[in-house]
């Protein structure tokens, strides 16, 4: 469950000229964040691509083609590096070398992965881009730690992309939380008897824009 070199994780405080001004428009900050890998990567423009840890295999494949697709086009993919959507999002990222960046924003402190499965996906991250946490090294997964990592998904990104998702859903909040903040909200549609279309029809017709291509996406994005 381990990264190494835990001593490479770098501590940033909130009043640091890293520190991501976007984190900011939250009405409750990180007072600081833990950082491992590439901190110039920062001040890149970014987007959120999250959903269903239970993604059908329609929906892991969307995500790891939006992602690349992003990705290529010079834009972050930040996502949880839970199973299902977040995991294909940032392997697609990553690209086919394994060696584009991507974000993973972490439930739990830098030293640990979870889940444990995506140990090796946590290694590449960590090696061609970046792994965040506002939890100190550690700390273990718990509950509402994830709830509070999905905030600084939001507050981090451009934009999010909601890839599946149940009507009770994390991604939910993710993508509420980013229209509190001003994100653009996106939603790729689906059956209408299948669950994890639910979410994203819910979205939909609260306005998030619905998403067909990753060039529905690029021509609402600044760069």
């Amino acid at each position: 469950m381990h990264i190494p070199k835990t001593s490479h994780i770098t501590q940033i405080q909130r009043n640091a000229p890293s520190y991501p001004a976007r984190l900011l428009d939250l009405y409750d900050p990180p007072n600081s964040l833990y950082i491992y890998g590439d901190i110039d990567l920062l001040t890149l423009p970014m987007i959120a691509i999250v959903g269903s840890r239970a993604a059908s295999p329609e929906g892991l494949k969307n995500a790891h083609y939006f992602a690349q697709a992003l990705s290529a086009e010079g834009y972050l993919v930040v996502s949880g590096l839970a199973k299902g959507i977040d995991g294909a999002a940032h392997l697609g990222a990553l690209g086919p070398e394994q060696n584009r960046p991507t974000i993973a924003v972490c439930g739990t402190g830098l030293d640990l992965v979870y889940p444990k499965e995506h140990l090796e996906l946590a290694h590449a991250i960590g090696n061609s881009g970046l792994l965040i946490s506002e939890l100190a090294p550690g700390v273990g997964p718990k509950a509402w730690h994830f709830p509070r990592r999905n905030r600084i998904i939001a507050a981090l990104s451009l934009g999010i992309l909601v890839i599946e998702a149940a009507e009770r859903s994390g991604s939910l909040i993710t993508a509420r939380l980013g229209c509190e903040l001003g994100r653009e909200i996106f939603a790729i549609p689906g059956s209408i008897h299948h669950p994890l279309s639910s979410g994203c029809h819910q979205l939909l017709q609260q306005g998030a824009k619905l998403v067909q291509s990753p060039k529905d996406i690029l021509e609402e994005l600044p760069k």
